[in-house]
């Protein structure tokens, strides 16, 4: 009744004074949702060059949105997708339900890089139901549930009486359009007198040129907000509000807590789904063209698979699914608490197939020194467990387990490894990292180290031993969304990124068989680590060539070459191989995040 009366007020004003008229119009531009993504200029100039000004305006545009959907891939091993449409179903009709989804249409953005009008036609199933299965082929298993968005939200500006403001970081509000809650460390400044239950508008502050060249924020978190144009970000503010919501706590209780829920949203500027600890071990929300990434590599029951950079576990589980939980599939991750979350992913979705492993990407092929015979006492700095690797012991695969000692002679044997591993590195323990591991072995591992739990460590696995192996390479991520800043990235760190994921495909192209095959993809836009590697690839390694790709529903690569300012030519493909790639577009009418997936199929290497 408030809302309705303040309305009619400001309407009556609006008739009768301009001013007021000015003043309302200027907050409406104010307090929306309209981010402009800002780039390093030189990598801007490379990707208007790659796709051309009005494309690559689309994309960018695109990147400060979510998708207007979530995926959810069902495990098939426990439930089916109608079973799961159902029980969502029942969840979003309960009465105070946080996962009320409107029945909106999809938005169908145009862009260059369309989709043929088969597959448009196959995903129009989107536009009839909130939740509905996937019609693609081969992934009927997928489940779509709609969201909605951008919505128009009334703050409550009147002239002169600006809303209570909460100012949170980037990476907190990115999380925060995507379904999360405002947490108290994603707070960087608020209105003054806000108290526990207000009503306050949530604000976004976006890194900005800094003296010395590169980018900051350049504000003291618990800066009080005064709505004026004194206050920090107050101009750079305008567009970027994400939504409304209440307190959970005071002002002074959101700067003195270390955790918790600042603001609960209840009005959002983009309305999602949340799916946390629903149907556990029946469903995995996961982006649609990672889905597509596990299918395109096309895993065959009784195979050996190897996931190289394996984190967080999504696309191991989907191949491990897909082969029925019939095989050997080898997730590694060079971080040791990555792989203790794909092993709770594993058992959370019940999969006795995946043996998870510790291990370097870059140093994924076994070196034969001759030196496997003899047992090896190490210290493991990562798990800060002493660790014994005895050839004697039963390896998982070609991996290297591990065994944990525990006992009063922990700081004897710890002091030893730490010596032994040091000099076999040739490099010089001091001794304050042989007190360092000490302490850490007589006092656990401290809450920024390991979560704990058992990893096994690996030496490399023998070359042509998978049947397939899949490289889902660390990379720019600039093809993730909503994305509220992408200035951080250069042509040089571009430049290393893709540098670092051809030394990766080396150790990768090793590792399969002769007829095995290799599938490749990162989460970017960038052709610089998109289709310059799949050029390096065939032009490097004879015996690879491209694969067709099922199901295919992204869009095509790019072909051609890139010459930069100083002289460095990037090529990428050559007319014939882009429709043997799949290259997904944020500003597609599929509204994912931007992908890349090149499958090889690997011939013979008899003439190596």
């Amino acid at each position: 009744m408030k809302k309705k009366g303040r309305g009619l007020f400001a309407a009556f004003l609006t008739l009768r004074n301009p001013t007021f008229q000015t003043k309302m119009s200027e907050a409406s531009e104010r307090y929306c949702y309209n981010p402009l993504l800002r780039w390093n200029p030189q990598v801007q100039d490379y990707f208007i060059s790659a796709y051309g000004s009005s494309h690559f305006a689309q994309i960018s545009k695109a990147l400060t949105r979510p998708s207007c959907y979530s995926c959810i891939r069902v495990n098939t091993l426990k439930s089916t997708s109608d079973a799961v449409i159902e029980k969502l179903g029942e969840i979003m009709r309960k009465p105070g339900s946080q996962n009320d989804v409107e029945d909106i249409n999809l938005k169908e953005t145009k862009a260059s890089n369309d989709i043929d009008s088969d597959m448009a036609e196959k995903q129009s199933s989107l536009q009839h139901e909130s939740i509905s299965k996937c019609q693609i082929p081969g992934l009927e298993y997928v489940v779509f549930v709609k969201g909605s968005g951008p919505h128009a939200i009334d703050y409550g500006y009147l002239p002169d009486k600006p809303p209570k403001e909460v100012l949170v970081s980037r990476k907190c509000a990115e999380a925060v359009l995507r379904g999360a809650q405002v947490y108290v460390p994603g707070v960087m400044a608020c209105s003054s007198r806000v108290e526990e239950g207000d009503l306050v508008a949530v604000s976004v502050a976006v890194e900005q040129p800094s003296p010395d060249g590169g980018w900051g924020l350049g504000i003291t978190r618990g800066t009080v907000l005064q709505g004026l144009p004194t206050d920090p970000f107050y101009f750079e503010r305008n567009g970027l509000y994400i939504g409304q919501g209440t307190t959970m706590l005071s002002r002074a209780g959101i700067f003195r807590a270390s955790q918790g829920i600042a603001v609960d949203m209840n009005n959002r500027v983009f309305k999602l789904p949340s799916f946390y600890d629903v149907l556990e071990g029946e469903i995995f929300l996961q982006n649609l063209p990672s889905i597509v990434a596990a299918h395109a590599l096309d895993p065959q029951k009784g195979e050996r698979i190897l996931d190289m950079c394996a984190a967080p576990g999504g696309k191991t589980t989907a191949i491990a699914i897909l082969m029925k939980d019939e095989g050997e599939v080898i997730a590694a991750d060079r971080s040791h608490n990555k792989v203790m979350d794909i092993q709770k992913l594993a058992a959370e979705l019940g999969l006795t197939c995946i043996t998870t492993y510790k291990l370097d990407a870059l140093k994924a092929v076994r070196k034969t020194d001759g030196s496997s015979d003899m047992t090896t006492l190490c210290c493991n700095k990562d798990n800060n467990d002493v660790v014994i690797q005895r050839s004697d012991s039963k390896p998982l695969g070609n991996g290297v387990p591990s065994t944990t000692i525990v006992g009063s002679n922990a700081d004897t044997t710890c002091k030893e490894n730490v010596s032994n591993e040091k000099a076999n590195e040739r490099i010089y323990a001091s001794k304050a990292d042989i007190r360092k591991t000490m302490r850490r072995m007589r006092n656990g591992p401290g809450r920024n180290q390991s979560l704990g739990g058992r990893v096994e460590n690996s030496k490399g696995f023998l070359p042509n031993s998978f049947d397939r192996v899949l490289l889902d390479a660390p990379c720019s991520a600039l093809g993730l969304r909503p994305r509220l800043f992408a200035g951080e990235e250069t042509i040089e760190t571009l430049r290393k990124h893709a540098k670092y994921q051809r030394r990766m495909f080396d150790q990768a192209v090793q590792l399969v068989r002769p007829g095995g095959v290799l599938v490749y993809s990162t989460c970017t836009i960038n052709p610089g680590e998109n289709e310059a590697l799949v050029r390096y690839a065939l032009d490097t390694y004879k015996f690879l060539s491209l694969a067709q790709q099922h199901p295919r529903i992204g869009g095509a690569g790019l072909v051609g070459s890139c010459e930069f300012p100083d002289g460095y030519v990037e090529e990428w493909l050559r007319p014939g191989e882009e429709e043997l790639v799949q290259r997904f577009d944020p500003s597609s009418p599929l509204d994912t995040i931007g992908f890349f997936i090149a499958k090889f199929a690997v011939g013979s290497k008899d003439d190596l």
